[in-house]
């Protein structure tokens, strides 16, 4: 669920950073839900960006091969727009608004209000930590000593079962491989950059190309198979391995709002929201949910809809963990996401519209999926924050009682 937007006069916008085009007049999306409404928001963000919207045109049906199958229609998804996010990246800098597909009354606005604050309080810090995506194959052997011997093996011809893995991609490349023993199988973890990929079907061709090469290659005194994923690497399941090791793109955002800020657009304090988050981290914990936020998943499942990702991942993305502290007078921050698929190439990312909302927030070229990753992190901790200031300050139900019905 998300949290609401309130009314909120335009302040003064801090010294512009390097923007997506030239931001004139109202700073956020204007308001209203006509068709002259909608226009004005489309001029709004053509004179804020330089981005304009193509045509609403249904794609070919040819469009969807290695998409979708058996396909018999269209089904229609509204477009909004939220911002302005500010970020301070690794790779994303600047000032962007964000699009999202969402069906969720109150989300839009929501992530709105927790931008319109950051951009405020002089934006969010985002940083990259790493890109790794795995796939994770079981050998399964006869026998314990046929499993022991593996190990060194797998070890010994490392760089054949790399070349092997790497024949199938020009982009990809084979990190490292991790070897878990249990019983008589062995867990391998192989770990990919994708480059500018998602990459989850780039592993899985690569990682079934490397297993048939220890098949045709390692000599036992009986038949062993194998199974292209185990399920170790956690691939759209929510896992606390995956909170620790990451998969996909790992991103940290930060920002630090004062007081008399936060209470003009949230109506609380900070030691409210700090307390507050304290009683329902403890029954996310009584609860035994992994992760500790709100509701990651709200803006992860809007913005891969819009940016033609892989809607399913937000089941392994969604394990975010959010912390809010007291540092002198002000609120500071804190987002870890350690599992973000998305990329600017492959799958949907090739549809008009999801093309358009890719260039829109200028995610093209060399590490744009790193930008991406950056955007959706600071995106998520924003909509957090709107979130927690609602339900700290008791507005929750009223502002789905106002936008969200």
């Amino acid at each position: 669920m998300s949290a609401p937007e309130t009314t909120v006069k335009d302040e003064p916008a801090p010294p512009a950073a390097e923007s997506n085009g030239q931001a004139s007049g109202k700073v956020t999306p204007p308001r209203g839900y006509s068709e002259a409404d909608l226009q004005k928001r489309v001029d709004w963000l053509e004179e804020q960006t330089g981005h304009q919207l193509p045509k609403f045109g249904l794609e070919d049906p040819e469009t969807f091969k290695g998409l979708s199958e058996n396909q018999i229609g269209y089904m229609g998804m509204p477009l909004s727009i939220a911002g302005p996010l500010r970020i301070d990246g690794s790779y994303a800098k600047g000032d962007f608004f964000v699009p999202l597909c969402t069906l969720e009354g109150t989300l839009s606005l929501s992530m709105t209000r927790g931008f319109y604050m950051t951009y405020l309080a002089g934006g969010i810090t985002s940083r990259h930590i790493k890109q790794q995506l795995s796939r994770s194959p079981v050998f399964i052997f006869e026998t314990l000593d046929e499993a022991y011997n593996f190990l060194p093996w797998a070890e010994a011809h490392y760089e054949d079962i790399r070349a092997a893995a790497e024949s199938t991609t020009n982009h990809g490349k084979l990190l490292s491989i991790q070897k878990h023993p249990i019983h008589n199988r062995v867990l391998m973890e192989f770990n990919y950059d994708t480059a500018e990929a998602a990459g989850q079907n780039m592993v899985t061709m690569a990682t079934d190309a490397a297993c048939k090469w220890v098949m045709e290659n390692f000599k036992t005194p009986r038949p062993f198979r194998y199974l292209v994923e185990s399920n170790f690497c956690c691939d759209k399941n929510p896992a606390h391995k995956t909170i620790m090791h990451g998969r996909g793109h790992h991103v940290i955002c930060s920002f630090k709002v004062p007081d008399r800020l936060l209470r003009k657009l949230m109506r609380v304090g900070v030691d409210d929201i700090v307390r507050g988050i304290t009683d329902k981290h403890l029954g996310s914990q009584m609860a035994g949910v992994v992760g500790l936020n709100l509701h990651t998943s709200n803006a992860l499942a809007a913005l891969y809809l819009a940016l033609g990702q892989d809607v399913a991942c937000v089941a392994e993305n969604c394990v975010g963990i959010v912390t809010y502290e007291k540092h002198d007078d002000s609120l500071y921050a804190t987002m870890s996401m350690p599992s973000i698929t998305v990329g600017t190439v492959g799958g949907a990312t090739r549809l008009a519209q999801q093309r358009s909302n890719l260039d829109l927030l200028n995610c093209n070229g060399p590490k744009s999926a790193r930008k991406l990753a950056e955007i959706i992190c600071a995106s998520a901790l924003a909509l957090e924050i709107s979130l927690a200031g609602a339900i700290v300050s008791n507005e929750f139900a009223l502002a789905h009682a106002k936008f969200g019905r």
